[in-house]
């Protein structure tokens, strides 16, 4: 299942394209999983469910959306909804969004992820 492309809504600057980054890249380049579902999430229009989670390397995304949310206060969009499952069957899932209001303090976190551990002073929540 592909994981679906960011849109580009009235007033986005033109240069933000140039900081978003594909799956591929970001499994490259981003350090844990966490980071590369927050790098992904930063994209304007960009979510995510269970199963598009996967090709960002993540297999339990409602754990780490708990964990941007409780240990790094990031609060996120849920929206329920049906996706076939493996064998075509309906399957509940959520879709998970950052809200606009969220991404600067999402760009603060995701600095510190990609910090070596050692270096590493967590946000307060």
């Amino acid at each position: 299942m592909p994981i679906k492309q960011p849109c580009q809504q009235a007033g986005d600057a033109p240069g933000l394209a140039e900081e978003s980054a594909s799956p591929a890249e970001l499994l490259d380049k981003a350090p844990s999983k966490i980071a590369r579902v927050l790098a992904y999430m930063l994209v304007p229009c960009n979510s995510l469910n269970r199963f598009e989670a996967e090709l960002l390397g993540d297999h339990c995304l409602n754990s780490t959306v708990a964990k941007l949310a409780n240990q790094y206060g990031l609060e996120f969009q849920r929206q329920p909804e049906k996706v076939p499952n493996r064998w075509g069957a309906p399957c509940d899932v959520t879709r998970y969004s950052l809200p606009e209001s969220q991404h600067q303090r999402a760009r603060a976190v995701l600095a510190l992820l990609n910090k070596p551990a050692k270096d590493r002073k967590e946000v307060a929540a």
